[in-house]
């Protein structure tokens, strides 16, 4: 008993126990508090005896929950799942978290009276602002000031920003805020700036960052017009009659508007709308004023007065004629008679012009036009060509001509000294690739129209045409006035994502980490599913990635990642996919990855040679990697033992493998067989690198190699060493003399090869069969390689054989 007591305890010193570890929870969620125990195995072999475990979680010095023989409790708002304590899971749940519940958390546990383990565990609120901008109106040209305000977020500080049609037009700045009386923080960010008219119908938005999140809250701005005030008075007759003012207000918006009247500086108060007369009665007048063709069209005019429980009201009538006489015919005196003469004179003279005019006015009618709006392309991807049209009507079509804009820059056509495979995005100022295209006329049968299409080819850029409209204006030619004029809508620019999938991390070594990486796409509303082998997983994204972010450039990327136990890779059918949405998509690509993925183990560059005359072999040993395909390039470098840079790519190089060791496991061997030159062996600062590249790597594996070794080697690294001997390529032809049509050995040709095996110094000998007839093409003939390992080479040797391109003799 006092062996298995003392084989117990030592047990027990080989537990590792976990370093302090951090939760963070949202106000009111339940938040996982982790605390797991891997207990020695047990003496007799049988199952945990849950009678001998006491677990305790205290904060601040009070007991939130214990379980023992002694007692087990729990307070509110906690849980726990005692099933599972045999399996060593002691993690307790924090039911509704809160800012009072902050604070670190001791986790103990021990068994049979021996502690196990002793962590802690910090519990933090995360709580993301809500945005609200309380006031958006604003005076046109005139400073004024935005507020935006951040309430109920935790911990601080948050830091604010400001933008205009998604440009950044005040930079962030950082704000501590004050605390409020639940605990929470409230910010406020200020933008001070004066309106223009061109900020009409702009989206603004107020950008706030807050613990690596961020949030954008757009809106437009409300812009008042001040108004052109004038003040006059009505004529009046006397000085001691009432005098009645009116003041025009011109240029104002919005609608809504109220006037007041002030004397010196006092308010003057409203005129009353009746006046009461000295036997308790009111009297009161309203004003209604007609308007010409009211006042032209005469008949007989009223006036209706309703009144509380008065079911006939009274009337008052009369006709027009007799309340507005017409005026009686003047006596002309000479000099109104001389007047009439000249009147009468110059009405002949314009009726003679508007005879005329009217005579050119029927040439107008020719030119009528209809022209329909701008047909804009129903996807604009930028690199792919779009084309706009506009569609006019009319029966002098063949005198019409168009000009382009973009909002109010004229285009005219680049398309012979602009390339259409030039650069996305040009140099500003530059108006990028056009083509202009005009179709027709084109004559309608039996209505006697014309039709003609004006149409501008142009390649999309972020940089020119995100937010922008085209506009096409029509004219005659050899006139300067537009006689129509079309403007088109704003088009969404799409740009198609470029997606890379690959592996970003191999820690924990039970957890394998998928990365996928969209870059280079607009607009920025961009989804990512994980499925694998059917089912729907949920993408694990870090907080710096999780929303797409724009380049200086004006493209976004974004990236998704899902983790996955090594386990079910390692199974080798597992199939892991992620489907990308995006708009510029038709429809959602998929990247996948199936197996298990392992990293190369690439070893230090050895090289060989017997002497100096002899070439120069190179070579390092790839292990460990999986799947199988893998690239090699041996680089060559300049003199400089800093600084070094790549300046060739090597001729010569080969890889021998990959070769299986393990299931799911390969090795391979890359050679490089030159000779050094003269200035090579003078130059001893330069070196060769064997770079190698794996799906599994995010870089290549660099080793490098500097000419200085070329003495340090010993001729027994020589794959040449005497003392062995190969079979290669240059007694091919003697190889070649053994019958190859025979398909069976003879039984004399077997004894001989035992013989040959029982003797240490023979050849070893593996004899193949060889198809008769001859070969199709190159791939068809038979390759033989053979490797050859010894103490005293430090890389495997590898020897080949090549069938000869020849018809096989008969037996």
């Amino acid at each position: 008993m006092r062996c298995k007591v003392l084989l117990y305890v030592y047990l027990l010193t080989l537990i590792k126990h976990a370093s302090p570890t951090e939760v963070k929870a949202s106000p009111n969620a339940s938040a996982i508090l982790p605390c797991n125990v891997t207990f020695p195995p047990s003496a007799e072999g049988g199952k945990i005896d849950e009678s001998l475990i006491e677990v305790s979680w205290v904060t601040n010095g009070s007991d939130i929950a214990s379980f023992g023989e002694a007692a087990k409790e729990i307070k509110d708002g906690f849980s726990w799942d005692t099933s599972q304590f045999v399996n060593g899971n002691f993690s307790l749940t924090v039911l509704k978290a809160s800012l009072n519940l902050q604070g670190v958390y001791d986790c103990t546990v021990s068994y049979n009276a021996t502690k196990l383990r002793s962590s802690n565990v910090t519990l933090s609120i995360l709580a993301s602002p809500a945005l609200l901008i309380p006031q958006q109106w604003v005076v046109l040209e005139t400073e004024s000031q935005l507020e935006c305000r951040a309430d109920g977020f935790y911990p601080p500080p948050v830091s604010f920003s400001w933008t205009r049609d998604g440009r950044v037009i005040h930079p962030p700045h950082q704000v501590e805020g004050e605390q409020t009386a639940d605990g929470y923080y409230s910010a406020v960010g200020n933008l001070t700036f004066y309106p223009s008219q061109e900020d009409q119908n702009v989206t603004f938005g107020c950008k706030v960052a807050h613990a690596g999140s961020h949030q954008i809250l757009d809106f437009q701005l409300n812009i008042t017009y001040l108004p052109a005030v004038r003040l006059s008075a009505v004529p009046s007759a006397s000085r001691s009659a009432p005098l009645t003012l009116y003041c025009d207000i011109e240029g104002f918006y919005p609608e809504e508007v109220s006037v007041s009247w002030l004397q010196n500086g006092t308010v003057l108060p409203e005129p009353p709308g009746t006046q009461q007369g000295p036997d308790g009665t009111y009297r009161t007048r309203r004003y209604y004023t007609l308007s010409p063709e009211q006042r032209e069209e005469a008949g007989r005019v009223g006036c209706v007065v309703n009144q509380p429980g008065v079911t006939h009201p009274v009337r008052s009538s009369a006709y027009l004629e007799e309340l507005d006489p017409p005026d009686k015919d003047p006596v002309l005196t000479k000099s109104a008679k001389a007047s009439v003469a000249l009147m009468c004179i110059s009405l002949v003279l314009v009726f003679l012009l508007c005879f005329g005019f009217s005579w050119r006015r029927r040439d107008e009618k020719q030119k009528s036009l209809n022209v329909s709006g701008v047909i804009l392309p129903p996807r604009v991807i930028v690199g792919h060509k779009g084309r706009v049209t506009v569609s006019i009507e009319g029966r002098r079509v063949d005198r019409v001509q168009t000009a382009w804009f973009l909002n109010d820059t004229p285009i005219s056509d680049t398309s012979f000294t602009v390339s259409e495979k030039g650069p996305l995005l040009p140099s500003r100022g530059e108006m990028g690739y056009y083509k202009l295209h005009t179709q027709g006329p084109l004559h309608s049968s039996g209505t006697g129209t014309q039709q003609l299409l004006s149409s501008l080819t142009f390649i999309p850029r972020i940089s020119l045409h995100k937010g922008a409209v085209f506009k096409c204006q029509v004219s005659y030619i050899g006139k300067d006035k537009v006689v129509v004029e079309r403007v088109s809508e704003k088009f969404t620019i799409l740009v198609l994502p470029l997606l890379i999938l690959y592996p970003s991390n191999f820690s924990p070594p039970d957890i394998i980490s998928l990365t996928v990486q969209a870059s280079h796409f607009h607009p920025d509303i961009i989804t990512f599913r994980w499925f694998c082998q059917g089912g729907e997983l949920s993408p694990v994204a870090s907080q710096a990635l999780s929303s797409p972010r724009p380049d200086a450039e004006g493209f976004f990327s974004a990236s998704s990642q899902c983790k996955l136990p090594r386990s079910e890779l390692e199974k080798g059918g597992t199939k892991v996919w992620v489907s990308v949405h995006h708009i510029a998509l038709k429809q959602p690509v998929t990247r996948e990855t199936r197996g298990f993925i392992k990293r190369p183990c690439v070893s230090e560059i050895v090289s060989s040679t017997s002497s100096p005359d002899q070439p120069l072999t190179l070579g390092c040993d790839i292990t460990g990697f999986y799947p199988p395909n893998l690239s090699v390039t041996w680089l060559k470098l300049r003199e400089g033992e800093q600084d070094d840079r790549e300046e060739e790519v090597m001729e010569g190089g080969e890889v021998w493998g990959p070769i299986q060791t393990h299931p799911r496991l390969y090795r391979a061997t890359a050679t490089l067989r030159r000779r050094g030159t003269n200035q090579e062996k003078k130059e001893r600062g330069g070196g060769i690198v064997c770079r190698v590249e794996h799906c599994s790597l995010l870089e290549p594996i660099e080793r490098h190699w500097r000419n200085v070794d070329i003495e340090t080697k010993a001729a027994v690294t020589d794959p040449d060493a005497e003392g062995i001997e190969y079979i290669d390529e240059k007694v091919d032809g003697e190889n070649n003399n053994i019958e190859r049509g025979e398909e069976m050995k003879t039984e004399e040709e077997d004894e001989s090869d035992k013989e040959r095996e029982e003797d240490s110094g023979a050849l070893h000998i593996n004899r193949v069969n060889l198809r008769r007839g001859p070969r199709v093409d190159e791939r068809a003939r038979l390759r033989v390689c053979v490797e050859i390992t010894h103490p005293a080479l430090q890389l495997p040797v590898y020897r080949t054989w090549t069938e000869p391109n020849e018809e096989v003799s008969s037996a």
